[in-house]
């Protein structure tokens, strides 16, 4: 419409300012009192630079806020669907599913958050003198790269237990969850599902190992060998797969070629994506090259059960020339690679 004034969009960060300046200084004073000091500085730089927010949209930004408060208010004293009815009769149907969606995601706080934020040294200060059981259970929800930085610097007869925990941990009832939460950071998390958390498992170790250094990883690897070698086997195979070559440079792919069954490769090279395909075709001599995809073109109807073990097999010469020292496989940023 020609005469219609067009609506200014803000940030919710410069919404929250524009409600302190709404308030007044004394009642935005009294707000400030219960914010983190992070928080303040954020709204306190958007509120400098608050500027032409008119009347209309300033009204519109402190009905929402006051809906919202309401919302979670009547939330906490009587339920979601005693909230739902109250929230219906004063702002509307539309208006309330509103609300009641945006205070729904705002309680469901993922479990352990803390530790995700915290760095790994203040992490380890925390649990370092918690039982085995309890750490991995803490790790669970740690990032991988937290976790491994943690497990090496564990005592050795420790790592290997706070492991085998990881990978046997599959599902959490949330009020433990919660309880384990509290105890440790002093801080209670909202849990609104009452589905059972997936926390840990093979993958996620793995996941771990990839990140930890190879002192560690090989000494747990052999005292797990003793205790649970099928454990042990079924984490190696997730650790390293044969589409994680990419990641080997020339020399050590042309390494690995050396060592590999010639029909393994053209069955390994058929199930695989373009990029695997043409990383090892690129480190191959032309004549070399040429043989290789004639094999391939001639393989018909291959099984994938055949694909996947001429991977394996492959796979389990680059962990051999890895175990030698011929090569060297990358573990994230901060391995050390001296030319």
């Amino acid at each position: 419409m020609a005469g219609q004034k067009k609506k200014t969009v803000l940030s919710p960060a410069a919404r929250a300012a524009a409600v302190i300046v709404a308030l007044g200084s004394e009642e935005a004073a009294e707000v400030y009192k219960f914010l983190k000091e992070e928080e303040i500085e954020t709204i306190s730089l958007e509120v400098a630079k608050l500027h032409n927010v008119s009347q209309e949209d300033l009204q519109e930004i402190v009905d929402d806020f006051y809906g919202l408060c309401v919302t979670q208010k009547v939330i906490a004293e009587g339920g979601v669907i005693y909230a739902r009815d109250v929230l219906e009769k004063a702002f509307g149907p539309e208006q309330a599913r509103d609300y009641m969606e945006r205070i729904s995601q705002a309680m469901q706080t993922r479990p352990f958050d803390f530790v995700r934020k915290t760095n790994y040294r203040s992490l380890m200060m925390i649990i370092q003198n918690e039982m085995p059981q309890t750490i991995a259970f803490i790790l669970s929800y740690a990032k991988a790269d937290q976790s491994s930085k943690i497990i090496s610097e564990l005592p050795r007869d420790i790592q290997l237990e706070v492991v085998r925990r990881i990978a046997c941990l599959e599902s959490v009832s949330p009020e433990i969850v919660s309880l384990v939460e509290q105890v440790m950071e002093r801080r209670c998390s909202s849990i609104v599902s009452q589905d059972f958390t997936e926390i840990g498992g093979v993958n996620y170790v793995a996941d771990i190992m990839n990140h930890t250094d190879r002192a560690t990883e090989k000494h747990i690897f052999e005292e797990l060998n003793k205790t649970d070698p099928e454990l042990s086997e079924n984490i190696r195979k997730l650790m390293f797969v044969f589409e994680d070559i990419t990641i080997l440079d020339d020399m050590s792919i042309q390494r690995v070629l050396r060592d590999v069954d010639t029909q393994d490769l053209a069955v390994a090279i058929k199930g695989s994506n373009e990029e695997v395909k043409n990383t090892l075709l690129a480190n191959m001599s032309t004549r070399a090259r040429e043989n290789l995809l004639s094999d391939i073109e001639y393989l018909r109807n291959v099984r994938m059960r055949d694909v996947e073990e001429a991977q394996q097999r492959i796979v389990g010469v680059i962990r051999a020339l890895e175990e030698t020292g011929e090569i060297v496989i990358s573990r994230g940023e901060e391995d050390e690679i001296i030319a």
